[in-house]
């Protein structure tokens, strides 16, 4: 299933209209984040890597518009997104137990 968000879509296993899914589904999960490898915005991995025949690929963490607020349509690097507790365009609040799962949705060119 897919939910379509300022003509952008995120993909993923029972999303619902703000983009939450089967795996995340929290009223913070509103976050989907880009495959750097097929370009497709996700609810999130688990959804990409059951639904794709190639596992999520992180995009390098400065580059724009990879992270997709699923309120609002919001687009941010995932660097920036990382950064905040809610969206800037709508002010929905973001998990940020998502941080957790940094290294599968961003490479950091930070040693």
């Amino acid at each position: 299933m897919t939910m379509e968000k300022n003509q952008r879509i995120i993909y993923g296993i029972h999303t619902d209209n703000e983009g939450r899914c089967v795996h995340y589904h929290s009223e913070v999960d509103v976050v989907a984040n880009m495959c750097a490898m097929c370009h497709k915005f996700y609810a999130c991995y688990k959804c990409h890597d059951e639904l794709e025949d190639h596992p999520f690929e992180p995009v390098e963490s400065d580059e724009e518009a990879t992270a997709m607020c699923g309120a609002c349509g919001k687009l941010y690097s995932y660097k920036e997104y990382a950064c905040l507790s809610k969206c800037t365009g709508c002010g929905h609040e973001f998990n940020p137990r998502c941080a957790l799962h940094k290294s599968i949705y961003a490479r950091t060119s930070d040693t």
